[in-house]
């Protein structure tokens, strides 16, 4: 009885938040059926939400944005003064669609794509349509989609269009209708994987009482697919993701579902044509690719026939697809296939091509290249948007309505200059959704893209997609980089679905079982290793002389700095090679020459640009900027505490470059934050990157990088002689900045003493700051590389490490600490330590030309040739 009643309570709560919701809807909504009730799973999903409360809501839309944060999904936003890594939206509301609708949905989107697949095939081949009048020949001659160079390029089975992408709204008439198409390199599938993923951990009550399809499915079809294109040429196919780059607006999906797939994700200079095929740039070998799935447009793939200022492109691709050598997933000419001027004809292609009527309407649309339709048009500009028919950046659909008479008449006389550039589409009412903004739920207008690729005989679709709502109130403004939010995308079903458990199993791939690491992601790993130990011991250095500074017992006069910190402030320039600084010129010898001495007697405003200006090359916010530049480049590599690591080390850098921040303990207190943020990120990645050339890289890069910081304070900490009260408190420095003061102490338990710090700092083994622990640390990394032609010898990097340990190792400090009485240089320190500094910094270079850009030839890449038939050569 109790149930009862407590069920009746919700429900009428339920009822009265629908009611209040109904009340704002002023057009079709996904909630109301075409009788005005509510629809019953729309009903049921009210109930499962009001037992959670409006209260409760918001705070799951919090733990929402903050879990997308702590997963860095981004949606990068182009030409914005503002930050372009903008942090994905996901409304807590999700789309709801009933399973008996989607079928009639999913057998629409089958047809569409097929008919798109032979209408790609006729204009890259017979051209039937144009010659029977069904598509105007200025549709394909004049659409920048449509290119030269792709005649002959074919997939080797039938089907040419393997993956697309449809844009989705509801009519007027409740049925959905078709507003664009994406076949070049749709994107949206990884981010309706996360959606729903982030959705499942926040809302599980909504998972446990509605049933809905599962997403799985799609990206099994989607592997499978993906061998059944490769496995032409190997049975067990090498694939490789190719993306943009990081400054892509999809970025985050690229490295999502290049690591959910379990494919190696490239860019274009990661690959490489020779003798007709693509080879990926691995440090140890070249590795031959079988499919490339494809996430560059696709005038930008080739430079050598298409775009030929491209940088994102491989050079020669066009010929290897041509070859039949290689397989991607779209190739190259489907863009062709997303002008919007061919909307107006689909209808008459269809019967042509099926002899069948479209099954999905498209939104009502007027090519102005015709007499009739383009009068249309000039007369109805108020109802209509108006686009270009070829897809342009920074063009931007016109809303009649939203015109004056004024910029009606100029927006006809541009038309009329070149008709044949322009379409209009009918703006008609679509349908909004349930959205939860500011609190509340509102409708909003809403569009679901849907997701299809060819595997085995037919087209699948996924079971949900990638749903868009606009933020604003009466606006269809719902794509991400203007503001949009992102929805969960439901099909409901009446009961339970079963599902093969082996839906959730993933074939191993070539690319799993060899864990390539690319060249450009080995020197990114590389560099990381270099730029967080740059950061935590510039960091480190920085605290000790502010530290120092607030220490007035060693001032001898008020507004003078004691000698020892005069010392230690020049070093700090010199480590940071951000002269002038504390040094003048750097050419001077003595370094005693500045370009202003009163800088010494308040070095605060110096300090905060050495750690607060990121425009200040070798400052510690541009340091940190490099390394997440850096980290970003190598997504893939991450797992999730480590990409929480990484916000908060973002948080850290905007901390520090606040312009508000210009208190020195303010600034002291940031630095400790980002100290213990980036031990973090380091500790994390150490303790769960795999034990393979990354790591070894990894590692390589954090102790060039330790090795050339500890050389380059010690040296122009003690170049020069000063009085021994000077001395000992620089010696006290330097062992604190290397965490050695407290094991000198303890093993020497002396007075400090020049001699015995430098059989600390530069000889002992044990202990994990000296110079002689990190070089042999160092060269045991080096030497798990791959080697060159013969693998007993050591690489060009190995010798440098070798012939600097052997100088290290023979140092007679007696002979270090000489000076000469006139200038008061310790030539022979300064001589050694330079000549240490040069070998460690040649290992960066020898790097390189081993691994990064393959100026030294690798055993591997001469196997390769001498594994080829020389008649194929």
């Amino acid at each position: 009885m109790h149930k009862q009643i407590k069920t009746q309570m919700i429900q009428g709560i339920s009822l009265g938040l629908l009611n209040e919701y109904k009340e704002s809807i002023n057009s079709y909504d996904e909630v109301i059926d075409n009788n005005g009730q509510v629809k019953p799973y729309w009903q049921k999903f009210f109930d499962t939400l009001e037992s959670i409360g409006l209260k409760e809501l918001k705070f799951r839309n919090q733990e929402i944005i903050k879990k997308l944060k702590e997963n860095g999904v981004t949606y990068n936003v182009y030409d914005t003064n503002n930050d372009s890594n903008r942090q994905w939206k996901l409304d807590p509301i999700p789309f709801l669609i009933h399973k008996t609708e989607w079928v009639d949905i999913e057998k629409g989107l089958k047809q569409r794509a097929k008919l798109l697949d032979l209408i790609l095939k006729d204009i890259y081949g017979p051209q039937e349509l144009i010659k029977n009048n069904i598509i105007p020949a200025e549709l394909v001659f004049d659409n920048n989609g449509m290119l030269l160079p792709c005649y002959d390029i074919k997939q080797k089975g039938a089907t040419q269009l393997l993956n697309l992408a449809c844009d989705l709204a509801r009519g007027p008439d409740g049925k959905m209708w078709l507003i664009d198409t994406r076949t070049q390199s749709p994107s949206g599938s990884g981010y309706a994987l996360e959606n729903r993923i982030v959705m499942s951990k926040v809302l599980p009550e909504l998972n446990k009482k509605i049933n809905r399809k599962r997403l799985s499915p799609y990206f099994n079809n989607l592997q499978n697919a993906v061998d059944a294109i490769g496995s032409v040429n190997n049975e067990n196919p090498n694939v490789v993701f190719l993306t943009p780059g990081p400054g892509n607006e999809s970025y985050f999906e690229h490295v999502y579902l290049s690591s959910h797939l379990g494919y190696t994700l490239v860019q274009g200079t990661d690959l490489v044509v020779r003798d007709g095929y693509v080879w990926l740039k691995s440090i140890d070998q070249l590795e031959r690719i079988d499919v490339i799935i494809k996430r560059v447009d696709d005038i930008w793939c080739d430079p050598l026939e298409l775009k030929r200022d491209s940088l994102i492109g491989i050079p020669g691709l066009l010929e290897v697809i041509r070859l039949g050598n290689v397989a991607v997933l779209n190739n190259p000419g489907t863009a062709a296939l997303e002008n919007y001027g061919l909307l107006a004809f689909m209808h008459n292609a269809c019967k042509f091509l099926l002899n069948e009527p479209l099954l999905i309407n498209s939104v009502a649309t007027w090519w102005c290249g015709q007499k009739k339709e383009l009068d249309f048009v000039l007369n109805n500009i108020p109802k209509l948007i108006v686009k270009k028919t070829n897809r342009k950046l920074g063009f931007r659909s016109i809303y009649g309505r939203l015109l004056n008479e004024e910029q009606i008449e100029a927006l006809k006389k541009t038309i009329l200059l070149s008709p044949k550039d322009y379409v209009a589409q009918e703006e008609v009412s679509l349908s909004t959704t349930p959205s939860f903004i500011d609190g509340k739920l509102v409708p909003r207008y809403a569009a679901l893209r849907a997701f299809l690729i060819f595997e085995g005989n037919e087209y699948k679709v996924m079971p949900g997609g990638l749903t868009r709502s606009a933020y604003i109130k009466g606006k269809f403004e719902i794509s991400n980089h203007l503001g949009g939010l992102s929805k969960d995308t439901w099909i409901i079903t009446d009961s339970p679905v079963e599902y093969n458990k082996n839906n959730g199993e993933q074939k191993i791939s070539n690319n799993q079982l060899r864990n390539t690491l690319t060249s450009r992601n080995a020197e990114n790993l590389f560099w990381v290793g270099r730029m967080c130990e740059r950061s935590m011991a510039l960091r480190s250095f920085l605290k000790i002389i502010l530290s120092r500074l607030n220490e007035n017992v060693y001032r001898s006069k008020e507004n003078e700095q004691p000698e020892f910190l005069i010392v230690l402030l020049r070093t700090v320039t010199h480590l940071t090679q951000t002269y002038p600084g504390f040094v003048g010129d750097p050419n001077d010898e003595k370094g005693l020459i500045s370009p202003d001495d009163s800088i010494f007697e308040n070095p605060i405003n110096e300090l905060l640009r050495l750690i607060c200006d990121p425009r200040l090359m070798g400052s510690v916010s541009y340091n940190v900027q490099a390394l997440l530049n850096t980290i970003n480049q190598v997504s893939e590599k991450w797992n999730h505490d480590t990409r929480r690591i990484i916000n908060l080390v973002e948080e850290s850098l905007f901390a520090l470059k606040n312009p508000a921040t210009t208190n020195v303990n303010t600034v002291n207190h940031a630095l400790d934050k980002l100290h213990i943020r980036l031990f973090s990120f380091y500790g994390n990645i150490y303790e769960t990157l795999p034990r393979d050339n990354g790591f070894y890289l990894l590692e390589s890069g954090k102790n060039v990088e330790r090795i050339l910081s500890l050389i380059a304070a010690f040296q122009y900490t003690f170049k020069y002689k000063n009085d021994d009260d000077v001395e000992a408190l620089l010696m006290e420095a330097i062992l604190e900045n290397h965490n050695l003061l407290a094991q000198y102490r303890n093993i020497y338990k002396s007075h400090l003493n020049l001699k015995a710090v430098i059989n600390m700092v530069f000889l002992e083994t044990n202990l994990p700051y000296t110079l002689s622990f990190l070089l042999d640390t160092l060269a045991n990394f080096l030497s798990k590389l791959p080697k060159s032609m013969d693998p007993n010898q050591l690489s060009i990097a190995e010798k440098s490490v070798l012939e600097a340990n052997t100088i290290v190792k023979l140092i007679d400090a007696e002979s270090l600490v000489q000076f000469d009485k006139d200038t008061l240089i310790r030539t022979k320190l300064d001589e050694t330590l330079s000549k240490v500094y040069e070998l460690t910094a040649n290992v960066s270079t020898n790097l390189t030309s081993l691994y990064f850009n393959h100026s030294v030839i690798q055993h591997s890449l001469l196997d390769t040739l001498d594994n080829i038939n020389s008649d194929e050569i």
